[in-house]
């Protein structure tokens, strides 16, 4: 069944323009930074996603960090059979870049209190230049899953049952100054680890997955927009996958 998600705010890293803490950002770049907020409703509830920019001390680098509560009130306000009223999950990332080269870093940490697992990576990002209306931000990194008596070793407590990579790219194009669309294919495998998380990582008899993200947006003003989101992967159809609906606000 398909899901439809309303959610906050989208993915943001760095512009590799300089820019001060008062500027407008371009919304449209996969690697623009700007302080936001936003809240939504989803089929698990509500979410919430804080986002700050601060001072790296370097007048070539930018940062900020992003902090997402997802799930609340799932099951007063959501319609999935499975959610409850507690946040199932967290999300913090923190993005840096260099500002003369248009290449950016990200850490990820994501935990689902429900499984009582999540994952750590690190990656690098780097803006090309544009062909015309078509722009690539290819991204490569690495990562490590950890859980609470993981299914996928044999070990009470909390364990590290492996590492994994995954290499892609978010993939821009312009239709005009208020629509854009996204195409970010990500491939990842696993690394190291349990036999059995490396031959199941991703879904049973599943060493490495390629995912799919498209997206259409529109930019209703400088500060305020809205995007339509679908994730699937090469195990999942097209319509069996998450379609969401966010809207981000820039501060």
């Amino acid at each position: 069944m398909n899901k439809i998600l309303i959610s906050a705010a989208v993915l943001s890293a760095v512009s590799f323009t300089a820019h001060s803490d008062d500027e407008i950002q371009d919304m449209s770049d996969p690697l623009a930074v700007f302080t936001q907020v936003g809240a939504g409703y989803t089929d698990k509830g509500l979410n919430i996603k804080l986002g700050q920019t601060y001072d790296t001390g370097n007048p070539t680098t930018a940062g900020m960090n992003v902090l997402e509560f997802k799930g609340a009130l799932g099951d007063t306000l959501g319609w999935d059979s499975d959610a409850n009223d507690s946040i199932d999950s967290i999300r913090f990332r923190n993005f840096g870049v260099d500002l003369t080269n248009g290449r950016g870093n990200q850490l990820d940490v994501t935990y689902d209190f429900n499984t009582e697992s999540g994952n750590i990576s690190y990656s690098f990002i780097q803006a090309l230049p544009a062909l015309g209306p078509v722009q690539l931000f290819p991204l490569a990194g690495a990562g490590a899953a950890f859980g609470n008596n993981s299914v996928f070793t044999e070990t009470s407590g909390y364990s590290v049952p492996g590492t994994f990579a995954v290499v892609g790219t978010y993939g821009k194009f312009t239709i005009n100054d208020k629509i854009w669309l996204n195409y970010n294919p990500m491939w990842m495998t696993t690394l190291s680890g349990s036999d059995t998380y490396k031959d199941n990582a991703y879904g049973e008899g599943n060493s490495n997955i390629l995912a799919h993200e498209f997206a259409a947006s529109y930019q209703f003003n400088p500060r305020f927009n809205v995007r339509y989101f679908a994730n699937w992967t090469e195990y999942t159809d097209f319509k069996d996958g998450d379609h969401r609906i966010e809207f981000n606000y820039q501060i």
